[in-house]
């Protein structure tokens, strides 16, 4: 459905639904005992933070975790890349929801120089086979990239800043991103080329409609598992 034919109240009738079928999924995973990840990567501005908001609005916060990682410390810039999002991986009946994750350092990192080309390649060298690890060991890994386009960016970055209530979205790189798009754009597409394997594929989403993507996110989660009373058809 486009989003010029969806209504407020049929969106609203859609996410309510999508909502309650989460929380269907939500007790599935905690009573099998399953371990997920969501991952949540996309431009600057692209809408995950919100759409993350959406998925646990009405959750059981006891089984689920946020994880929005700030800059590593001197200790953790020490360690090896993957350490301390290893010790944020799920237990069993937990979802973990990454806002941003590991990934940061394939594409914001090298755009930005925050680390060396040869961080960088170990990196893209390693992932694959890290996230084999993690899915081999019983955690179902899902892949969101949120797109949107330049224009659609910079709407959004001027409404941050005429926004006094989103001003604090505003950090350097956003600030950096539309004179720096052909360089992250680059980096994006080695990234989705090389990372999206058989096992641990990218969901490509765009995000230039918010209410669209959030709706399109929820359904692809809950098409993958196999959850008692699942109904994703509404009237």
């Amino acid at each position: 459905m486009e989003l010029t034919k969806l209504s407020k109240k049929k969106y609203n009738a859609l996410l309510e639904h999508y909502q309650v079928e989460l929380l269907k999924l939500q007790k599935y995973i905690v009573k099998e005992g399953l371990k997920v990840v969501v991952i949540f990567e996309g431009r600057d501005a692209a809408g995950k933070g919100g759409a993350i908001k959406r998925f646990i609005e009405h959750m059981n916060p006891r089984e689920f975790k946020v994880i929005a990682l700030p800059k590593p410390t001197a200790k953790e810039k020490g360690q090896w890349y993957f350490q301390r999002y290893i010790k944020n991986l799920p237990s069993t009946g937990e979802i973990i929801f990454f806002d941003r994750s590991w990934y940061n350092r394939a594409v914001v990192e090298p755009a930005m120089d925050f680390c060396t080309p040869e961080q960088y390649h170990l990196f893209m060298d390693q992932v694959n086979g890290f996230e084999k690890m993690i899915s081999d060991s019983g955690v179902k890994l899902i892949k969101f990239w949120l797109d949107i386009t330049r224009e659609e960016q910079q709407s959004r970055f001027e409404g941050r800043i005429n926004d006094p209530l989103k001003t604090w979205k505003l950090s350097p790189v956003d600030k950096k991103a539309q004179s720096m798009w052909d360089v992250f754009s680059e980096y994006i597409d080695l990234m989705l080329q090389q990372t999206s394997t058989k096992q641990s594929p990218w969901l490509k989403i765009d995000a230039n409609h918010k209410k669209m993507a959030r709706l399109q996110m929820i359904e692809e989660v809950l098409e993958m598992f196999d959850y008692e009373g699942k109904t994703l058809e509404i009237d």
